[in-house]
């Protein structure tokens, strides 16, 4: 039998020195908030912290606070995003490949551009680090498109940025940069914590096949509060029991203290807390084909991941054979063209354009002749 994590650790620094031992290159864990995903990924990292050395690049709420704005208060025109350069997170700033791989992985979700700045001399004798931001705005009055320079990004092209410049680094990890040689753990709690549910799926694919990529020697620990994202995870990653957990802590009443409760953290495996990660697609489904829905292109995505599981636990060929043919389409014309767009259809849910309204038809029909076929509970 497969080595396990214990099943009760009376620390959170316990199961972090439990995870640095154990001889798995991905592990995933789901916890609720609360749990200390958080202070688990710190108390992962510094012990990796000896003799002034390091071992774990990791993504977690401290990454993001490496980054911060300066809204320029005075003139309120030159905006600029801080970076804490001496993070250890930066040192691959110099080694040029940085902001080809972030503008890379950047383009698939929007439209804006940056540029890196480092070690810029200040009126103060130090020096200063930032990112700059632009967009291409077209101005209706000389019917042209112009560079809108030094803009301040929203809340989520501002996460998704930190993500993409997280992402790139993992990329030269890869390529075996010297920079990045002292990684040894890669630790990734919560990025998805401000993208819906939608866009979930894409990181979560994304992610999944750069972590593929890394060599062997080199360790991926994944914590996350999101059912959809963990599920999604261990799918791609095909992370079986030995492999994929559920993190939660109780109270210890046998070793409480007059300062106040104690507790203890506990882990169940994948096969004792299973996910379903097709009902949260059909319930986003259902919302999309209701009266009052939005029907997208990207839902054809969806929609195909569902026909996908379907035929796979039925034991069928193909995908398709979960479309029934329409009446009216005797030669097929139709049901060709849908399967058709199943197939290669790769729709962003970032840029999302809608249906047209025979698509959006054609889209409801299929969906209701799958769902009367093939019922689910939805109370699950």
């Amino acid at each position: 039998m497969a080595r396990q994590l214990s099943e009760s650790f009376s620390e959170l620094s316990a199961l972090a020195q439990e995870l640095r031992d154990f001889d798995k290159k991905y592990v995933a864990l789901f916890a609720h908030n609360g749990v200390g995903k958080t202070s688990l990924s710190v108390e992962f990292k510094n012990k990796g912290k000896v003799n002034g050395g390091r071992d774990t690049l990791y993504y977690n709420a401290f990454t993001e606070d490496l980054f911060y704005w300066d809204n320029d208060l005075d003139n309120d025109e030159d905006r600029v995003l801080i970076f804490r350069k001496e993070s250890h997170f930066f040192d691959g700033l110099d080694a040029g490949e940085m902001e080809t791989n972030i503008r890379v992985l950047l383009a698939r979700y929007y439209n804006f551009d940056f540029s890196i700045k480092f070690d810029v001399p200040t009126d103060h004798g130090g020096t200063k680090n930032y990112i700059t931001f632009s967009r291409e705005v077209f101005n209706e009055a000389t019917n042209t498109t112009e560079e809108k320079e030094n803009i301040k990004i929203s809340r989520g092209e501002e996460c998704l940025f930190k993500w993409c410049f997280f992402l790139s680094i993992v990329k030269m990890v890869n390529n075996n940069s010297l920079a990045y040689s002292w990684v040894k753990y890669v630790f990734i709690d919560d990025p998805i914590s401000s993208l819906d549910d939608n866009n979930v799926v894409i990181v979560a694919n994304q992610l999944a096949s750069i972590l593929r990529k890394l060599p062997d020697r080199i360790h991926i620990i994944i914590s996350t509060h999101h059912g959809l994202f963990y599920n999604v995870m261990c799918n791609e990653l095909k992370l079986k029991e030995d492999k994929a957990y559920y993190v939660f802590k109780e109270r210890d009443a046998n070793n409480d203290t007059a300062g106040g409760a104690t507790y203890i953290w506990k882990t169940k495996s994948l096969r004792d807390t299973p996910f379903f990660q097709h009902l949260a697609l059909i319930k986003e489904l259902e919302k999309a084909v209701s009266p009052n829905g939005m029907l997208y292109t990207y839902h054809f995505n969806m929609l195909r991941n569902i026909l996908e599981k379907t035929a796979a636990f039925h034991g069928l060929e193909d995908f398709s054979k979960c479309i029934k043919k329409f009446d009216d389409d005797p030669d097929e014309v139709i049901y060709s063209r849908m399967i058709n767009i199943f197939s290669h259809g790769n729709y962003s849910v970032f840029e999302p354009t809608e249906m047209n309204a025979e698509n959006k038809r054609y889209f409801k029909q299929i969906y209701h002749d799958f769902m009367t076929k093939f019922p689910f509970n939805h109370n699950m």
